[in-house]
């Protein structure tokens, strides 16, 4: 179904708009405090990411690109925070979003990267009167 392709997009390029604005905002939210809590965040911000597009992009070379394009926006975002003056370079921070988009493309390769197609599978159903 092209409609909820669509959406499906929209709703992922608004949440890199999201990791963009909070990653270069001078007081992010912090919604969970513990020490390094941040890479853990990292890792989840990129890891959903990866897996919500992997389930729209379903080809190797598809998924290769979109995994390549997650990790230098995490690369780059970080060399932005940089210039900044509010906010700090990490390597770490680019570790944690590689390991993050690694562990969603394991992810979309379980029943997490079917959800996509559940979703189109259940909207594509012939109606019972």
């Amino acid at each position: 179904m092209r409609h909820l392709r669509t959406i499906w997009l929209v709703l992922g390029w608004a949440w890199v708009g999201v990791v963009i604005f909070i990653s270069l905002t001078p007081n992010p939210p912090e919604p969970v405090r513990f020490w390094n809590a941040d890479k853990l965040e990292h890792a989840l911000a990129y890891g959903l990411l990866m897996l919500w597009f992997a389930q729209i992009y379903l080809q190797h070379t598809s998924r290769l690109l979109a995994a390549g394009l997650l990790i230098l926006l995490g690369v780059s975002l970080e060399i932005l925070q940089s210039f900044t003056g509010y906010r700090f370079f990490e390597v770490a921070d680019m570790v944690a979003n590689t390991t993050g988009v690694l562990l969603g493309w394991v992810w979309a390769r379980t029943d997490a990267g079917r959800i996509y197609a559940a979703l189109e599978a259940r909207l594509n159903q012939p109606s019972v009167p």
